[in-house]
């Protein structure tokens, strides 16, 4: 990928750092290589150019989705199931989980209290760290 004239490499884990909460870092010695050929090594945040708000507005989305995957796998619901609690689709329900950005935090949070969270649950799902990996 180019920005602003440089070749671009994002980090081997760092597409997926947002869901894992790990930082995605390349071998020093690859990384090393790599610069020396005229590529740019660095994280999705400072290729997006994301502020710390940016990247925590993400986050926060990404937490909600996975809630809501999580509680809805336990209640042994399926997304058409599910979508029909909320008088909604599935392929709707797709977007949720998959934190489409067409998806509101409203519909998000709506989500999890239909699913049965409850406000200490949704306390709980946005301090915590992210857990998983895309």
């Amino acid at each position: 990928m180019t920005r602003a004239g440089f070749r671009y490499l994002l980090d081997a884990n760092s597409m997926s750092s947002f869901r894992s909460g790990k930082e995605g870092l390349v071998d020093r010695e690859k990384k090393a290589r790599l610069e020396a050929h005229g590529w740019r090594v660095g994280s999705t945040e400072e290729f997006l150019g994301l502020t710390p708000e940016e990247s925590a507005y993400i986050e926060l989305r990404l937490k909600l989705s996975d809630a809501v995957r999580e509680y809805r796998k336990k209640r042994r619901l399926t997304q058409v199931q599910l979508a029909e609690l909320l008088q909604s689709s599935q392929s709707r329900m797709a977007k949720v989980e998959a934190a489409d950005e067409s998806v509101s935090l409203d519909l998000l949070i709506r989500t999890l209290l239909v699913l049965g969270a409850t406000h200490q649950d949704l306390a709980k799902v946005i301090t915590a760290r992210l857990a998983r990996a895309l």
